[in-house]
């Protein structure tokens, strides 16, 4: 059995917070550049120069490479032989204030959907926690940008729509979405379960490297045509035309009930970001 006080929590986040919000993952950056070089669209050309060019000055200067900071995401695997001593939930909102502040990142969460006053420090984040084997901690921090999280949506199908109705689905969430999540965008896609777990699905998708592929091989090929088909829309960088719509599908799945088909679609700008440590 580990002991940890979750004050090791709280000092992680505050500076993953910083470095996801200021370094792009190294698989995102090889997307980009692996787009721009096989991009035939002038337009579309310049559009990605562009976003390189932002978030190389971003990773240089310790700066945002967006405005809108997000929503903080906080996904945490906990090994059943750890012991953590300590309000978890108050050590993570800790981490995050204080990485939100410390950064100068914006701060975006209001405290009710409604009244739509402002917290002041960017919490509470939005916390998952998972039991796994082992005596360690695996944290990953996720800030959620809401151009694209209001671009995502979830479906109830019936299980006669069949593979071809999730296909469907997803096509038309990310044609209606056009230009609107900042593309060129990763697509998150959660299926099985129940309402709540395939949205929760399509949020964790999007955590998996682009580098690598769905484990089991019929979801790798409907990842690789999606991803075929959705390029295949023409939206283009940023909106403007051109074969680079997507950078990746990801699909995450579980059981589910006889006589349901949920489907969930996140999607996820070019800035997918997030990092990760083992405690």
């Amino acid at each position: 059995m580990r002991e940890f006080s979750v004050s090791i929590l709280t000092d992680a986040i505050a500076r993953l917070c910083v470095e996801a919000n200021c370094v792009l993952p190294r698989d995102m950056q090889t997307r980009i550049e692996e787009a721009r070089a096989t991009e035939p669209w002038e337009t579309a050309q310049g559009i990605l120069d562009k976003i390189i060019e932002n978030y190389g000055i971003a990773e240089q200067n310790t700066v945002p490479i967006c405005q809108d900071t997000g929503v903080c995401c906080v996904f945490l695997k906990i090994g059943l032989d750890v012991h953590l001593h300590g309000d978890l939930r108050a050590a993570v909102d800790e981490g995050v204030r204080r990485g939100y502040r410390d950064g100068y990142l914006r701060k975006s969460v209001v405290a009710d959907p409604l009244r739509r006053v402002n917290t002041g420090d960017n919490t509470p984040a939005m916390l998952y926690t998972e039991l796994v084997p082992g005596d360690r901690i695996e944290l990953t921090v996720a800030p959620k940008g809401f151009g694209s999280e209001n671009m995502s949506r979830l479906a109830m199908l019936k299980p006669s729509d069949g593979v071809e109705g999730v296909k469907a689905f997803i096509l038309k969430t990310v044609e209606e979405a056009g230009p609107n999540p900042c593309p060129p965008i990763v697509v998150g896609v959660g299926l099985g379960g129940t309402f709540d777990k395939a949205a929760y699905l399509a949020k964790k998708a999007l955590m998996r490297s682009t580098d690598e592929r769905n484990a089991d091989p019929y979801y790798a090929a409907l990842e690789a045509e999606l991803l075929d088909r959705i390029n295949a829309l023409g939206v283009g960088p940023q909106g403007f035309g051109g074969r680079t719509t997507a950078l990746a599908v990801s699909i995450e799945w579980m059981p589910t009930h006889i006589a349901g088909l949920p489907v969930a679609v996140n999607i996820n700008c070019h800035v997918t970001r997030h990092k990760t440590a083992v405690l």
